[in-house]
């Protein structure tokens, strides 16, 4: 298999079906074979009703239905685990970042460019020149991000603009080496899998992305202090080697 989607969703029932059927309306036009799977982390309300219900009308759903909640880092790596594609993509079940952006990812895997253009990591990012901002997170918001940023490079110094976009594709080879390593489910897993990347030799490229901020999505600051300390715990874990 070619591709796979991952989207881990909590509580999602306002908007799975929006998003499985965008993400299914451009990957039915394309050449290669997919995989859509949604990895259901606790919901407590109808966002496995609902994806059942769409298995009939869209190709290759899948769906993994978690009945605890155990953290978005947790089914992201169930999920990516789990499927079968040779190049395996998860995203957010808000359709910040649509699914067309997966067409501009491909070449950097070695598709169309020189061989050593080649990366095993590519991601999405908004704090490139080219990014676009559609619509802004709230001033608050995106100061706690920036300190967040500046914390991240100073303890755990990826090279990478921007670690928390949720649209990141990995190799299968890549996948299969990072994420059963993973030891962080919540806050801060996205720069725990970039840093056991970066540790373990793969190349992450980051490609610019058009984002669109959903009002209802909130980081509290009580969710960027769990954050601090799930940095810090990735910086032991370097320190102890246990990458």
């Amino acid at each position: 298999m070619h591709l796979s989607v991952i989207i881990p969703a909590y509580n999602e029932e306002k908007r799975i079906e929006k998003t499985l059927l965008s993400v299914n309306e451009h990957l039915s036009k394309q050449a290669y074979d997919y995989e859509i799977m949604v990895v259901n982390d606790g919901s407590k309300d109808k966002t496995a009703e609902i994806v059942n219900g769409l298995a009939g009308e869209i190709k290759g759903l899948k769906l993994i239905d978690n009945k605890e909640n155990h953290g978005k880092g947790w089914v992201v790596r169930q999920g990516m685990l789990s499927a079968q594609g040779d190049y395996r993509l998860f995203t957010d079940a808000d359709n910040s970042t649509t699914i067309d952006h997966v067409e501009r990812f491909f070449p950097f895997f070695g598709q169309g460019l020189p061989a050593q253009a080649d990366y095993d990591i590519v991601i999405g990012s908004r704090r490139l020149k080219d990014s676009v901002i559609a619509v802004k997170q709230p001033w608050v918001r995106d100061l706690l991000g920036g300190i967040f940023r500046l914390i991240v490079h100073a303890l755990v110094p990826l090279g990478i603009a921007d670690s928390q976009a949720g649209f990141k594709m990995f190799s299968k080879k890549a996948t299969e080496t990072i994420f059963p390593k993973q030891t962080i489910f919540r806050w801060a897993f996205d720069v725990e899998i970039l840093a056991i990347a970066k540790k373990s030799g793969f190349k992450i490229k980051e490609v610019p992305i058009k984002w669109i901020n959903d009002a209802e999505s909130h980081v509290k600051l009580s969710g960027m202090v769990r954050m601090l300390f799930e940095v810090l715990r990735v910086r032991w874990n370097l320190w102890t080697n246990k990458y």
